[in-house]
């Protein structure tokens, strides 16, 4: 592990510290290649992100544990992988039920039983239950509250939408009450896309980022310098689709493509943020998180892009959705003035450990119970701060399609024969039935995962097929008693441990 760091020393000890406020903004595919201080050559200038960066330690091998959305989602709350839910492949939709049910403790249950003020803003897509939902879409009764939302599942306030912002119902809830009740039907096309469906009279899709913005604000000022420390939840619905930049962003990225206007317009978003932090006074103690829930996606325009020189996905292969490097890994930035130095970091991070990183920093980790966080490490440690906790060592990635990956070190075996998402060549295609079943790659010499070592390296797969087995068969990867994967266990894509 590599940790370049400068300037001050920091803290050896937590002890008479006030407990530090937490804010985790998570963008909403937003590239690697996207952010200008990970990529030397992007042409979207991301000036706020890169002076957090400059500020914080940059993380250059942070994962999602998923690549696409709702299952990160479900990683980063509850620090367990999101294939251990009865998610198995894909996403959830704007009307779908809970899927983290009420007896699994999240980050922000964890951290509201240890004296913090939670709140979540932004896009949920993780399911709530809407009233007489049984009963069809066309019947919810708008007006009455969503049940097994937010509130129910650890935080004290909330305010968002259930899905993506292209997935109907278009619905403000806070805490548990629609704000209005859908009286009409919106949809738009091309990059600038959201399915057909109902809409509010509040709920205007060009303002969605500028709200949740405004609300974030608000709750910092409302917030700061009280007795009680906040953990703050940003899931941000931008740069997805739709991609609506506002009027001052257009054209602004100069890439005649809004996407890179969006990405732009996601950096003043932190800007501001930083901003308020600065004017609250409490900038110094609030531990400030960003990244993406996974790689860009191909809405994007992808071919577009390269005609103006940028690449979202940088040097690695796929895009959102795929197992390849691009549909997972993503910038990852961590600032906390008052006991982190600026820095970078090589160390293997995924979005799961959010979770156990917490628990570290508060001197916590004797309350996380084998119930919980079961795939969380804490990497306090690549902030240079003192911890007694494992570092992680391996990491599984998931894809869209379900498929699985596995990595230790520069090895990354993959369990499928293509990208199992969206890129060349996706499953099921005609091209998939000659290719090998199994994708071994030393991502230290071939990052953009195009040489195949398998079977000529077949030692180093066995290997990784055992430990993923075992990390599968015991329902967690971190130390401590095995545990029950939800729903039934689908052989189909775990199709290696039936050799």
């Amino acid at each position: 592990m590599l940790m370049i760091f400068a300037g001050r020393s920091v803290s050896q000890s937590k002890e008479g510290a006030s407990k530090p406020n937490i804010i985790f903004i998570l963008a909403d595919d937003l590239g690697y290649g996207d952010i200008s201080t990970y990529n030397e050559e992007s042409k979207i200038k991301t000036k706020n992100i890169d002076q957090l960066a400059s500020h914080g330690v940059k993380f250059t091998d942070a994962h999602t544990s998923s690549a696409v959305c709702t299952p990160t989602r479900y990683g980063i709350l509850t620090g367990r992988y999101n294939w251990r839910s009865t998610l198995k492949k894909h996403v959830l939709f704007g009307y779908s039920k809970a899927l983290i049910p009420e007896s699994r403790k999240t980050i922000a249950g964890f951290l509201k039983e240890n004296g913090y003020k939670t709140a979540g803003i932004g896009k949920w897509h993780l399911g709530w239950d809407w009233n007489n939902i049984e009963a069809g879409n066309s019947l919810v009764d708008f007006s009455q509250k969503v049940k097994n939302g937010p509130t129910t599942r650890g935080f004290d306030y909330w305010y968002g939408f259930n899905g993506s912002l292209d997935m109907a119902p278009y619905v403000w809830i806070e805490n548990d009450q629609p704000t209005m009740v859908p009286n009409k039907l919106t949809e738009n096309t091309g990059q600038a896309m959201w399915r057909k469906g109902l809409t509010s009279d509040d709920f205007v899709h060009e303002q969605v980022l500028p709200d949740i913005t405004k609300k974030t604000i608000d709750f910092i000022g409302e917030n700061a310098n009280k007795e009680q420390p906040f953990f703050l939840y940003l899931p941000l619905p931008a740069p997805h689709t739709p991609i609506l930049p506002t009027p001052e962003f257009q054209g602004k990225s100069g890439l005649e493509n809004p996407y890179g206007d969006f990405v732009l317009m996601v950096d003043d978003v932190v800007g501001q943020i930083m901003e308020a932090l600065e004017m609250q006074g409490i900038a110094e103690n609030t531990m400030l998180i960003f990244t993406s829930d996974n790689g860009c996606s191909n809405q994007a325009d992808f071919d577009q892009l390269v005609t103006k020189g940028h690449d979202p996905s940088y040097v690695f292969r796929g895009h959102k959705a795929d197992i390849f490097e691009g549909g997972h890994r993503v910038p990852f930035i961590v600032r906390w003035p008052a006991e982190v130095q600026p820095g970078s970091s090589d160390q293997l991070l995924c979005t799961t450990d959010f979770f156990a990183t917490v628990a570290d920093a508060l001197d916590l980790r004797a309350s996380v119970t084998d119930q919980m966080a079961e795939d969380s490490y804490s990497f306090l440690p690549a902030l240079n701060l003192p911890s007694e906790a494992p570092v992680r060592s391996s990491i599984v990635h998931h894809s869209i399609n379900g498929s699985f990956a596995y990595r230790t070190g520069d090895y990354k075996t993959i369990m499928c024969p293509g990208s199992g998402g969206w890129s060349y060549p996706r499953p099921n295609a005609p091209e998939i039935a000659d290719l090998p079943k199994i994708q071994l790659y030393n991502l230290a010499t071939d990052i953009g995962e195009m040489d195949n070592l398998f079977p000529s390296q077949s030692g180093i797969v066995e290997k990784h097929k055992q430990e993923l087995t075992k990390i599968i068969k015991d329902g967690r990867s971190t130390a401590g008693t095995p545990q029950k994967n939800d729903g039934p266990e689908v052989w189909s894509q775990l199709w290696w441990l039936m050799e």
